[in-house]
């Protein structure tokens, strides 16, 4: 008899075992879900997704991945960085069945951005994606299928971000701040700045930083003859090209073989593309041919 109890224990323990499945297995035993399965291991999340959690996932199908434009998916599967940041956007960190949603709900995802629930007449949506199979349970969570790829906000990237971001330009990131002009360069432009590097601002005169930096009318003046209210590539640059800034005053441009120039100043990194615009890199500090001459005038 005790054999016997022993015997019925172990084959229940069994298949539990083989019953147990994380929202991996749900993905990995979908006939509908290849894609996503293929993503979820080209990304490394596997062992993530098969973890304690509890993990809700919003699975598009594979029509939902062939939905998108041509070439994207490929694209995605050897850009893991890109590819990690959309799946993570379909997963929450908790278990969130359906009967645990409300309209107008905010969830917070694995990305960090958020995802909003509608509940209408003909669905439930996640974002735009509709839930066509909901509560899929897993032992670590619960699946629900929709019917569109979720594509997580793109973060801002404008002229002020590349110079904040660039390990080159701390001073025009310190003078762009001190003269107020972030929030009007993060603005819906375009802009093309000419960005002087940390060394082309050490190359001027000893307190020449300093006294711009106590003389914001001074430092406005110089920074805004480094910018241009227009997006200008560099394949739009023509040598002898004469371009007004917003200082109001004229830049010169140069293209002869020993590169590109801005007055006096080589171009060193070219088409550096932002949201509103772009940024080339330049050796050396531009400075307006007569606004604050007399300022000017006790380095010069």
């Amino acid at each position: 008899m005790k054999l016997k109890f022993l015997l019925l224990v172990f084959l229940i323990f069994c298949l539990r075992l083989v019953q147990a499945q994380t929202v991996v297995d749900i993905i990995v035993n979908s006939p509908n879900h290849n894609t996503l399965e293929a993503a979820v291991g080209a990304a490394g999340l596997v062992n993530t997704l098969n973890g304690a959690g509890p993990f809700t996932v919003f699975a598009p199908t594979d029509d939902a991945f062939a939905a998108l434009p041509d070439g994207t998916v490929d694209a995605l599967l050897a850009d893991i960085p890109a590819l990690t940041a959309i799946l993570t956007y379909h997963v929450v960190g908790a278990n969130a069945l359906s009967t645990s949603l409300s309209d107008g709900q905010v969830i917070t995802t694995l990305n960090g951005f958020d995802i909003t629930v509608t509940i209408a007449a003909n669905g439930v949506f996640i974002n735009d994606a509709k839930v066509t199979v909901a509560d899929i349970v897993a032992d670590n969570g619960v699946v629900h299928v929709i019917d569109a790829v979720l594509l997580p906000p793109v973060a801002p990237n404008t002229v002020v971000d590349i110079i904040v971001n660039s390990p080159d330009h701390n001073t025009l990131e310190a003078a762009v701040i001190a003269a107020g002009l972030a929030g009007t360069l993060s603005g819906e432009g375009p802009f093309t700045v000419f960005a002087p590097t940390d060394a082309a601002f050490a190359a001027l005169p000893d307190g020449t930083v300093d006294a711009l930096l106590a003389d914001i009318p001074a430092l406005t003046a110089i920074l805004t003859y480094h910018v241009v209210g227009a997006n200008a590539l560099s394949t739009s640059l023509s040598d002898g090209q004469v371009i007004t800034t917003l200082n109001g005053s004229d830049i010169t441009v140069t293209i002869n073989a020993d590169g590109v120039f801005i007055n006096d100043t080589k171009v060193t990194v070219a088409d550096i593309v932002a949201d509103n615009g772009v940024v080339h890199v330049i050796d050396a500090v531009l400075l307006p041919p007569v606004a604050h001459l007399s300022f000017l005038e006790i380095f010069f």
